[in-house]
């Protein structure tokens, strides 16, 4: 039962017409709590349900063979090198037909709140983004290490070229922006339909996003086929990179621009080495320290704000409440048990949770009364 802070009316302009029982959450996402959860976001039956997962079976199946194609079209095909060997081509089936795809089989359901909590997403987005960049030092470093032990001469296939910097040679800045560009077509596919789709459809988040984040690194096949026997040194970041992406759009609330972004700064980054290479690490790195020094400042929190989307945020009606830091379960106090002080419609507003970090990221109650809104953010209190 959700507490009686969230089940308050908060009048805004133009909601005065509003039907009794709707309830705001952030970001005015609005719930129409009068009518049962199912007719808000309606249930497949067995038979819709199996169709529907047949036809998102299909757009990944599309997706992978279309990014795939550009490995081995061109060879089978010849004449399709003049599609492959121009950048306007190579985008239209890349990236296009997965698109086209997902838009036609899928629908754009699992991208609604692709714009929301942008103050959040970039929190949660920095936050998984350099948790997970050190986790991956951590692992290469160790693989190295086994490398040097069992068979260091296949380290000197590292040094072979990197096919994509070969591509930019010519024009790096070009490279440099554009790949703001390919950051937003693949969090839109990767995180945002792959991975999205099963938010809310599954009891937790962490299988899709290992499973996706997996797809998300094999579709690399460039570094297979261009380091061979060294490629298992680079696939674990591909990996834990998706992982991050996909964890910051969960806490976010499903949020792709920030993570988006950060796709693109990474990919910059490497283009960046082409035109100096103390600029391109500087940029990479300092990504990785910030999103470490947000990391432990979280992490070193007595108590912080969880995102508990509310029934109907995701695609589907089941909305998971497991597998969050806290665990399972659990709402947020309501204001009269005294863990929270301050009333939301009184002069003061809400204040700040006992405690709880100084990060107006993710503490909404430090938000300006005007931007209040009922919390749909669980605090756990760390043990």
């Amino acid at each position: 039962m959700r507490p009686s802070c969230c089940n308050r009316r908060r009048t805004q302009p133009g909601t005065a017409d509003r039907p009794n029982g709707y309830v705001a959450f952030l970001d005015d996402a609005y719930v129409d709590r009068t009518v049962p959860a199912t007719s808000t976001q309606s249930v497949s039956p067995q038979g819709g349900a199996s169709r529907e997962f047949a036809r998102y079976a299909a757009a990944v199946a599309i997706t992978v063979v279309a990014i795939a194609s550009q490995y081995f079209a061109p060879q089978l095909v010849p004449a399709l090198k003049a599609v492959y060997d121009n950048l306007p081509g190579d985008l239209c089936v890349v990236y296009g037909i997965p698109v086209v795809a997902f838009v036609i089989l899928v629908g754009t359901g699992p991208l609604r709140h692709a714009t929301d909590r942008l103050r959040s997403a970039v929190w949660e987005g920095f936050r998984w983004y350099g948790s997970m960049a050190a986790v991956a030092l951590v692992v290469t470093a160790m693989l190295t290490v086994a490398y040097t032990i069992l068979d260091p001469s296949a380290l000197a296939l590292l040094d072979r070229p990197n096919p994509a910097l070969e591509l930019a040679q010519g024009n790096p800045w070009f490279f440099v922006g554009f790949s703001f560009v390919i950051g937003a077509f693949e969090e839109t596919i990767f995180r945002g339909w792959i991975f999205g789709f099963w938010l809310g459809r599954t009891p937790g988040w962490i299988g899709p996003a290992i499973w996706t984040s997996v797809l998300f690194a094999a579709v690399h096949l460039y570094y297979g086929t261009t380091y061979g026997a060294a490629a298992p040194l680079i696939f674990p970041t591909l990996f834990l990179t998706g992982f991050a992406f996909a964890a910051a759009m969960r806490y976010s609330g499903g949020n792709i621009v920030v993570i988006a972004l950060l796709h693109g700064a990474t990919d910059a980054a490497a283009y960046l080495t082409l035109v100096s290479p103390a600029d391109g690490l500087v940029l990479h790195y300092g990504l990785v320290t910030i999103g470490l020094a947000i990391a432990l400042a979280t992490y070193l929190s007595l108590t912080y704000r969880v995102f508990d989307p509310p029934v109907g945020w995701w695609p589907s009606a089941s909305t998971s409440r497991s597998e969050l830091p806290c665990g399972a379960g659990g709402e947020p106090p309501p204001w009269s048990s005294g863990r929270l002080s301050g009333s939301p419609t009184g002069g003061e507003g809400a204040r700040r949770v006992p405690g709880t970090p100084s990060v107006s990221i993710l503490n909404r109650s430090r938000l300006p009364l005007e931007e209040w809104r009922p919390p749909t953010m669980r605090t756990c209190a760390r043990s």
